[in-house]
């Protein structure tokens, strides 16, 4: 089996973080988001992952290496010379996606987390015959996106409306999905969207179907929702495979700790925290609802909470970061200092508080 991943752009709502790195390849849970995807696919038996992307390929590529041989599956890149919106990509890669087998292929969208329950889909799909099948899963502001009117007892689509004002259902589009070859005779290479031109005109086929989500769902590309699915993501951890989590007289709730971070006396960590390889966090430091990625240095008696500190960066003794404050790569912040909200681009150094929220060039 394959399946493509939407990549895409420039990951402009998790900037700073993705000035460093391509969005993808940003760590949520002490690993690039990308390889979320890429081990729940492999573990049902998909064999090549084509990356749909029109943003640093190289990048993506060099650093995805490592992980072919190391999972033993095949990454290879389509790239796009111009955005082509989340059908055109599937035209382009057309070739790299057919081939004899006439089986589905997935397709997923980077930003989205969940538990991936892939095994249930294809089993789901080959149950209903139709052409594609569509994760949905519920949620609880359905105004906010694109709501899936659907028959519960067998899944068949009926119709799809955008941020209805009216209530018709809170059931959205999860971005994960697994088409038959032939949806491809219906795209054409061109920028064009598979939710608004290409699935409302299967459904009215009655040839799509969806299935209801279990478990967690969060799109993270922003960092407010990032905070969020790392909540749910550990919970759900908590209940699959416990003994990944941190334990012990300084932990609290469920963290994620790398093996080769340190951690000092007198801590207090958790709930909802991640800490990536080679961090250093001194002695009486308040971690909580908060990623610390590699290689970042938190001293003595500082306090970080729903925040995301990046790579190589420094939080000052008796320091205070809290309220969204995103530090970019390598930044530095002094002893003492306060950040409500501050997003902070990559290898600044800041010597004063940030009293509300504010971009700090």
């Amino acid at each position: 089996m394959k399946a493509l991943i939407l990549v895409g752009g420039f990951g402009t709502r998790l900037r700073p973080l993705t000035l460093s790195f391509p969005k993808p390849l940003v760590d949520f849970a002490n690993k690039p988001m990308i390889l979320h995807q890429i081990e729940a696919l492999k573990a049902i038996g998909v064999t090549e992952v084509v990356l749909a992307i029109n943003y640093q390929p190289e990048v993506m590529l060099n650093f995805l290496k490592d992980f072919e041989t190391k999972l033993g599956i095949k990454i290879t890149c389509s790239q796009e010379t111009e955005p082509l919106g989340t059908a055109g990509p599937l035209a382009l890669a057309r070739d790299k996606l057919i081939d004899d087998s006439g089986e589905p292929f997935f397709v997923l969208n980077s930003d989205v987390i969940s538990e991936y329950p892939l095994k249930e889909m294809i089993e789901f799909h080959k149950g209903h015959g139709g052409e594609a099948s569509i994760m949905v899963t519920k949620v609880d502001e359905p105004s906010k996106y694109g709501v899936v009117v659907m028959e519960d007892s067998t899944g068949q689509v009926d119709k799809f409306v955008e941020k209805p004002k009216l209530f018709v259902g809170n059931k959205i589009n999860a971005g994960i999905y697994l088409l038959n070859p032939s949806v491809l005779n219906r795209i054409e290479l061109r920028p064009t969207s598979i939710e608004k031109e290409v699935f409302p005109k299967i459904a009215a086929e009655k040839k799509l179907f969806a299935m209801v989500l279990p478990g967690f769902w969060m799109d993270i590309g922003q960092p407010r929702d990032y905070i969020s699915g790392l909540r749910l993501y550990l919970d759900s951890l908590r209940k699959k495979s416990s003994s990944k989590l941190a334990s012990g007289s300084q932990i609290v709730g469920n963290v994620i700790v790398d093996e080769t971070a340190k951690i000092g006396e007198g801590c207090l960590i958790g709930p909802d925290v991640a800490i990536g390889p080679g961090c250093i966090i001194e002695q009486g430091v308040r971690l909580k609802s908060c990623t610390i990625m590699r290689g970042v240095r938190v001293k003595k008696h500082a306090c970080v909470s729903s925040s995301i500190i990046g790579w190589h960066s420094t939080v000052g003794q008796w320091s205070r970061v809290d309220n969204m404050t995103i530090l970019g790569e390598d930044v530095h912040v002094c002893d003492e200092i306060y950040s409500n909200g501050g997003v902070v681009l990559p290898h600044k150094e800041i010597k004063s508080n940030i009293l509300k929220p504010e971009i700090v060039m």
